[in-house]
């Protein structure tokens, strides 16, 4: 299963690398949260710019043959996309400055960045 996830995990991070992500962080969390075993956190610049990023994800995930819930498409302004293992939070550039997610995750260990 760890090999999905990590398999999923790099998807995930081209996908947003290609849409021209900004500061794209991956955080594992394994043995810290049950939530997820990583966390991949970036941002956009706009909200078309967010929106594409979010819709390459969910993609490419579906691709891989995860199942995916996306929330917060239509305001662009946090898109959360669930695969299940990989969880992706897509903020606008104002949104990720206010709840800085790696803040609040700073147990959790990066193991990629863009």
């Amino acid at each position: 299963m760890a090999g999905n996830s990590e398999q999923l995990l790099k998807a995930v991070m081209d996908a947003a690398e290609e849409k021209k992500a900004i500061d794209v962080v991956a955080l594992n969390l394994q043995g810290i949260s049950l939530v997820a075993d990583y966390f991949v956190i970036c941002h956009g610049n706009s909200d078309t710019q967010v929106q594409s990023i979010a819709t390459e994800i969910r993609k490419r995930a579906e691709v891989s043959g995860a199942r995916v819930r996306l929330e917060g498409m239509d305001t662009a302004r946090w898109v959360l996309i669930d695969m299940g293992d990989v969880v992706a939070h897509v903020f606008h550039r104002d949104e990720r400055e206010y709840y800085h997610l790696e803040r609040l995750w700073s147990d959790a260990k990066a193991v990629g960045t863009v």
